[in-house]
């Protein structure tokens, strides 16, 4: 039996190893095509290594060519910084308040901002650009980072999490003169710690991906984020695959930065979520 389990241990892991290493022959092939001529990029069949390397001119034309690529750069780390930390604030404020300050209408009002997370984004992009428009926010970073502060989706998670903190906690602190402040500061918020981390990971990677909002409420080229400068590299003439996949490259770099230093974090998120209760 003991022989058994290993052998199908072997077998399993295998197995997870050759499917883990399919679903990285797309992310191998845009690393190969950024290094190739543009010429080279659709050779079939493929040159994994390129015989003819033009990693320079690739990148030089992506980071200082005319389309301003870290201009793109500076606005999306601008917007996606500003928006992950106003929205785990007002996210991280919002769970507490509906798993521990009782109100009138508190639950009532949960389902409220539940039944928000169901609607479509595409059918709430026409009001979202009538207040922006309103507010005369529209074509800023300011109407960018509002829109995307404020998620229903953040509030549900964190409040499950803020629900696993034990009540005698809170009491404890209440006993002693502390106010409803204090107890979300000093005691719910380290308590919670990794799930505002996971969740900040998650909020970094969905603001630094989204393309529909900037393409929607950015008008100025010089406001424009980085999804949407990828796409500069595509002329009346066709696109430039070759330097699309190096923009593409330059723009998951700090994804997979911000994953590596979370990543304990998001384990911890995981776990805690796992035995919370």
């Amino acid at each position: 039996m003991k022989k058994t389990y290993n052998f199908g241990r072997i077998v399993t892991t295998v197995i997870m190893l050759l499917v883990g290493l399919v679903f990285l022959l797309p992310f191998v092939w845009m690393i190969s095509a950024s290094f190739k001529p543009e010429v080279d990029v659709f050779k079939y069949p493929i040159e994994w290594i390129p015989r003819q390397w033009q990693v320079y001119q690739n990148y030089k034309d992506v980071w200082f060519g005319e389309h301003h690529f870290t201009i793109f750069y500076w606005n999306t780390i601008k917007v996606t910084l500003l928006t992950t930390l106003i929205s785990v604030l007002v996210s991280s404020m919002a769970a507490y308040s509906f798993s521990h300050v009782n109100f009138k209408g508190r639950d009532s009002l949960f389902v409220i901002v539940l039944m928000t997370f169901m609607v479509p984004n595409l059918s709430i992009i026409i009001p979202q650009f009538m207040i922006l428009k309103w507010l005369h926010l529209i074509d800023t970073h300011l109407g960018l980072i509002l829109i995307g502060s404020f998620s229903a989706l953040g509030t549900f998670m964190l409040r499950q999490f803020f629900m696993g903190i034990h009540k005698d906690y809170l009491d404890a602190a209440r006993i002693d003169g502390a106010g409803q402040y204090k107890m979300f500061v000093g005691i719910a918020i380290p308590l919670v710690k990794p799930a505002l981390a996971t969740y900040a990971i998650l909020r970094f990677i969905w603001t630094w991906n989204d393309y529909s909002n900037p393409l929607i409420f950015i008008r100025s080229a010089h406001l424009e984020t980085i999804q949407i400068g990828i796409q500069k590299f595509a002329s009346e003439s066709g696109a430039f695959y070759s330097l699309i996949m190096a923009g593409t490259v330059s723009a998951i770099i700090p994804l997979i930065l911000i994953f590596i230093i979370g990543q304990k974090q998001v384990i911890e998120g995981i776990a805690l979520g796992g035995v919370k209760g």
